[in-house]
Protein backbone atom coordinates (compact mmCIF):
# COMPACT_ATOMS: atom_id res chain seq x y z
CA UNK A 1 0.00 0.00 0.00
CA UNK A 2 1.21 3.53 -0.88
CA UNK A 3 2.20 5.80 2.57
CA UNK A 4 -0.03 8.70 1.04
CA UNK A 5 -4.12 9.14 0.02
CA UNK A 6 -5.67 11.87 -1.81
CA UNK A 7 -9.54 10.30 -2.00
CA UNK A 8 -10.52 13.53 -3.68
CA UNK A 9 -7.78 13.27 -6.48
CA UNK A 10 -9.77 15.05 -9.75
CA UNK A 11 -7.12 15.83 -12.15
CA UNK A 12 -4.43 16.28 -9.80
CA UNK A 13 -4.07 20.25 -10.23
CA UNK A 14 -2.68 20.67 -6.54
CA UNK A 15 0.27 17.93 -7.23
CA UNK A 16 3.66 19.08 -8.32
CA UNK A 17 4.56 15.88 -9.33
CA UNK A 18 0.73 14.21 -10.60
CA UNK A 19 2.21 10.78 -11.08
CA UNK A 20 3.92 10.56 -7.72
CA UNK A 21 4.12 7.09 -7.08
CA UNK A 22 4.07 7.40 -2.95
CA UNK A 23 0.31 8.89 -3.36
CA UNK A 24 -2.96 6.31 -4.19
CA UNK A 25 -5.22 8.68 -6.44
CA UNK A 26 -9.00 8.34 -5.65
CA UNK A 27 -11.59 10.15 -6.95
CA UNK A 28 -15.69 9.38 -7.40
CA UNK A 29 -15.05 10.14 -11.11
CA UNK A 30 -13.20 8.76 -13.87
CA UNK A 31 -13.73 10.62 -16.83
CA UNK A 32 -12.72 13.01 -19.40
CA UNK A 33 -14.85 15.75 -20.24
CA UNK A 34 -15.37 19.67 -22.32
CA UNK A 35 -16.88 21.85 -20.27
CA UNK A 36 -17.24 25.64 -21.10
CA UNK A 37 -14.59 27.79 -20.39
CA UNK A 38 -14.39 31.24 -22.16
CA UNK A 39 -11.34 32.37 -20.98
CA UNK A 40 -9.37 29.65 -22.24
CA UNK A 41 -10.11 28.30 -26.01
CA UNK A 42 -11.39 30.36 -28.80
CA UNK A 43 -14.20 27.76 -28.80
CA UNK A 44 -14.81 28.36 -25.07
CA UNK A 45 -14.22 25.02 -23.87
CA UNK A 46 -12.31 22.81 -21.92
CA UNK A 47 -10.78 19.43 -21.35
CA UNK A 48 -10.37 18.05 -17.93
CA UNK A 49 -9.68 14.71 -17.69
CA UNK A 50 -10.31 12.85 -14.26
CA UNK A 51 -8.24 9.61 -14.26
CA UNK A 52 -7.87 7.67 -10.45
CA UNK A 53 -5.90 4.95 -9.56
CA UNK A 54 -8.90 3.70 -7.78
CA UNK A 55 -12.62 4.81 -7.92
CA UNK A 56 -13.75 5.77 -4.34
CA UNK A 57 -16.01 7.98 -2.27
CA UNK A 58 -14.77 10.00 0.10
CA UNK A 59 -17.40 9.23 2.58
CA UNK A 60 -16.77 5.42 2.23
CA UNK A 61 -13.20 4.86 1.88
CA UNK A 62 -12.30 1.21 0.91
CA UNK A 63 -9.55 0.85 3.15
CA UNK A 64 -8.70 -0.71 6.65
CA UNK A 65 -7.98 1.82 9.83
CA UNK A 66 -4.55 3.13 10.40
CA UNK A 67 -3.42 2.35 6.86
CA UNK A 68 -1.55 5.70 5.58
CA UNK A 69 0.44 8.44 6.96
CA UNK A 70 -0.45 11.17 5.18
CA UNK A 71 -4.12 11.90 3.79
CA UNK A 72 -4.31 14.83 1.08
CA UNK A 73 -8.30 15.73 1.48
CA UNK A 74 -9.35 18.25 -1.06
CA UNK A 75 -13.13 17.72 -0.98
CA UNK A 76 -15.33 19.35 -3.44
CA UNK A 77 -16.37 23.07 -2.38
CA UNK A 78 -19.22 23.96 -4.34
CA UNK A 79 -22.79 23.61 -3.78
CA UNK A 80 -24.43 25.48 -7.06
CA UNK A 81 -22.43 25.34 -9.83
CA UNK A 82 -23.78 24.91 -13.65
CA UNK A 83 -24.04 21.13 -14.86
CA UNK A 84 -21.21 22.13 -17.70
CA UNK A 85 -19.44 24.66 -15.59
CA UNK A 86 -15.53 24.62 -15.42
CA UNK A 87 -15.97 25.27 -11.79
CA UNK A 88 -17.94 21.98 -11.72
CA UNK A 89 -15.77 19.95 -13.36
CA UNK A 90 -12.70 21.41 -11.92
CA UNK A 91 -13.63 20.62 -8.34
CA UNK A 92 -16.55 18.74 -8.27
CA UNK A 93 -20.30 19.60 -6.16
CA UNK A 94 -21.54 18.81 -3.26
CA UNK A 95 -25.14 17.98 -2.61
CA UNK A 96 -27.68 19.52 -0.29
CA UNK A 97 -26.27 17.52 2.41
CA UNK A 98 -23.04 18.67 2.64
CA UNK A 99 -22.88 18.31 6.71
CA UNK A 100 -23.50 15.28 6.51
CA UNK A 101 -21.04 14.84 3.42
CA UNK A 102 -18.46 16.13 5.40
CA UNK A 103 -19.08 14.97 8.37
CA UNK A 104 -18.44 11.45 6.83
CA UNK A 105 -15.67 12.61 4.39
CA UNK A 106 -13.13 14.10 7.94
CA UNK A 107 -14.18 10.51 10.12
CA UNK A 108 -12.91 8.45 6.94
CA UNK A 109 -10.08 10.25 6.41
CA UNK A 110 -9.37 9.92 10.22
CA UNK A 111 -10.03 6.56 10.19
CA UNK A 112 -7.65 5.30 7.63
CA UNK A 113 -4.80 7.28 9.40
CA UNK A 114 -2.26 5.57 11.21
CA UNK A 115 -2.21 6.98 14.89
CA UNK A 116 0.08 10.49 14.70
CA UNK A 117 -0.94 10.04 11.05
CA UNK A 118 -1.25 13.48 9.26
CA UNK A 119 -4.33 14.74 7.62
CA UNK A 120 -3.55 18.21 5.31
CA UNK A 121 -7.14 19.93 4.40
CA UNK A 122 -7.37 22.51 1.57
CA UNK A 123 -10.51 24.77 1.56
CA UNK A 124 -12.16 27.18 -0.04
CA UNK A 125 -15.12 29.84 1.15
CA UNK A 126 -16.03 30.37 -2.21
CA UNK A 127 -19.85 29.21 -1.28
CA UNK A 128 -19.39 27.87 2.48
CA UNK A 129 -17.37 29.07 4.96
CA UNK A 130 -14.34 27.80 7.15
CA UNK A 131 -16.39 27.83 10.14
CA UNK A 132 -18.79 25.71 8.73
CA UNK A 133 -16.61 23.41 7.43
CA UNK A 134 -14.57 22.85 10.61
CA UNK A 135 -18.26 22.39 12.79
CA UNK A 136 -18.25 19.17 10.58
CA UNK A 137 -15.15 17.82 12.62
CA UNK A 138 -14.18 17.33 16.69
CA UNK A 139 -10.86 17.52 15.41
CA UNK A 140 -9.19 20.57 15.81
CA UNK A 141 -6.29 21.68 13.03
CA UNK A 142 -2.62 22.08 14.53
CA UNK A 143 -1.63 25.12 11.91
CA UNK A 144 -2.43 25.98 8.42
CA UNK A 145 -2.28 28.97 6.11
CA UNK A 146 -5.06 31.48 5.59
CA UNK A 147 -4.78 33.19 1.49
CA UNK A 148 -6.50 36.18 2.53
CA UNK A 149 -9.80 37.21 1.65
CA UNK A 150 -9.79 37.71 -2.12
CA UNK A 151 -8.31 34.20 -2.78
CA UNK A 152 -10.39 32.37 0.19
CA UNK A 153 -8.31 29.32 0.21
CA UNK A 154 -7.42 28.02 3.37
CA UNK A 155 -4.76 24.79 3.99
CA UNK A 156 -4.78 23.01 7.56
CA UNK A 157 -3.17 20.48 9.29
CA UNK A 158 -3.99 17.86 11.69
CA UNK A 159 -2.63 15.23 13.05
CA UNK A 160 -4.58 12.15 14.66
CA UNK A 161 -4.41 11.26 18.18
CA UNK A 162 -2.69 7.87 19.21
CA UNK A 163 -5.46 5.60 18.97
Amino acid sequence: MRPILDPCSGSRMMWFDPKDQRCLFGDIRNESIVVTDRTHRQDGTRALHVHPDVRMDFRCLPFADNTFYLVAFDPPHLVRAGPRSWMAAKYGKLGADWQQDMQQGFRECFRVLKPFGVLVFKWNETQIRLADILACTNQKPLFGQRMGKQNRTHWMTFMKDSR
